[in-house]
């Protein structure tokens, strides 16, 4: 029987392609606002990161989520992502 394959997505910060599984959902959703998506099925733009500091800090200087979700991304998401990482 044939191996199924995995989603892959490519991280904001590092520019790499993981499984989906591996990465952090960050969701903009419908009304506007920002959240991390734990489950992978929210609704919304999604973008993902890595579960590694130094890819969000790529992602901060790089601009790579506010390219994905083309608009400005406030410092206090990169804040809540940065204490997701801690927590893990």
């Amino acid at each position: 029987m044939p191996e199924k394959k995995r989603p892959q997505r490519r991280c904001t910060g590092c520019g790499e392609l993981k499984d989906k599984k591996e990465l952090i959902r960050v969701v903009r959703s419908p009304e506007g606002e920002f959240s991390i998506d734990t489950t992978g099925k929210a609704q919304g733009r999604g973008a993902y990161i890595c579960r590694d500091v130094n890819c969000l800090s790529l992602a901060k200087k790089n601009h790579g989520l506010e390219r994905s979700f083309r608009q400005k991304i406030s410092d206090e998401v990169y804040t809540r992502l940065a204490e997701e990482l801690r927590n893990q």
